[in-house]
């Protein structure tokens, strides 16, 4: 017998060409992964408790249902009124504040941290842990424990008070002022760990050999961050800032700990809105559209987002 004509059992037990030192094709017929009809039980499901009750849910908007009586079709009337309504538009601009705010000071923060805990440090795997456990706590508690600390009386105008920064306390979250920023902060603190560990698994990502190479060649360290460490980061910025945009978009938990949308209605957001409305006020379909509303634009800075920090082709 030739030996092109025997073919040699490999470890997995499949057959090889021992010219080639692969294993042989399967023979035409045999099935070369999942057949597609398993999966339209699962994807019937998915669309039966899913997709169709969201859809259905969706034309409420364009009723005014109160959730008792029969829905009454009035077109684009709500989403008309939310575009004219001046507590809406104030919920609309504050959840946009808080989505920029909270996306730069967080990614940028995030990136900060990664890169100095990417470095051999003794303590580095405790402060890793340290820094994300934000990112795991429950959101309520954390905006609970915030609150005791902008209190008239808690450790943040102690503190300030100490270092000579203010003389009278001041109340952060009961202060127009303020209270909006506090929000930020918090949401910050939470949302930096978050983005620490991506782009920390981005960074120990890239190879050191580029770096090395760039140090050879006299680049300095800010000019190796730029052109190096920047660019083979992407990935991993199109992960972390979306992320945290779908999340301080949504922002819900905090703003009801806080300071529950007050004081007069400067810490109103768009989630916020859509829970009181419908179902403080009673007026669900006010409140589906302002849900689509949200949705839409969460879906609009995702894509646009995604696609703006995308990495190259001429990236390795």
């Amino acid at each position: 017998m030739h030996l092109a004509d025997h073919q040699i059992p490999t470890r997995s037990g499949k057959k090889a060409d021992p010219r080639i030192g692969r294993p042989a094709k399967r023979a035409s017929g045999q099935p070369g992964g999942v057949p597609w009809p398993w999966l339209l039980p699962a994807l019937l499901c998915l669309i039966l408790a899913r997709f169709l009750p969201t859809l259905a849910g969706a034309g409420y908007a364009f009723t005014d249902w109160n959730g008792l009586s029969g829905a009454r079709f009035v077109g684009p009337a709500n989403f008309e009124e939310i575009f004219t309504d001046p507590l809406a538009l104030r919920a609309l601009r504050n959840t946009i504040v808080i989505a920029l705010v909270v996306v730069c000071a967080g990614n940028l923060v995030g990136l900060l941290l990664a890169m100095g805990l990417n470095t051999v440090v003794k303590s580095r795997y405790l402060l890793r842990a340290v820094f994300f456990l934000p990112a795991v706590m429950s959101s309520l508690s954390t905006a609970y424990v915030w609150k005791f600390l902008f209190q008239t009386d808690g450790i943040i105008n102690h503190a300030l008070h100490w270092l000579h920064l203010q003389d009278q306390p001041r109340s952060w979250l009961a202060d127009p002022a303020t209270a909006l920023w506090s929000v930020c902060l918090v949401m910050i603190w939470q949302m930096t760990g978050l983005a620490m560990v991506i782009y920390l698994a981005g960074l120990q990502a890239i190879p050191a050999d580029l770096d090395e190479a760039a140090a050879v060649d006299g680049a300095s360290p800010w000019r190796r961050t730029l052109a190096v460490t920047l660019p083979l980061l992407r990935p991993a910025t199109m992960i972390a800032v979306p992320l945290v945009s779908i999340v301080a978009l949504g922002t819900f938990d905090q703003v009801m700990s806080l300071t529950g949308g007050g004081p007069v209605n400067m810490t109103e957001t768009l989630a916020t809105q859509v829970y009181k409305q419908t179902f403080a006020n009673g007026r669900y379909g006010y409140g589906t559209a302002l849900s689509l509303v949200l949705t839409l634009i969460i879906v609009v800075v995702a894509l646009v987002q995604m696609v703006a920090v995308r990495p190259r082709k001429d990236t390795p």
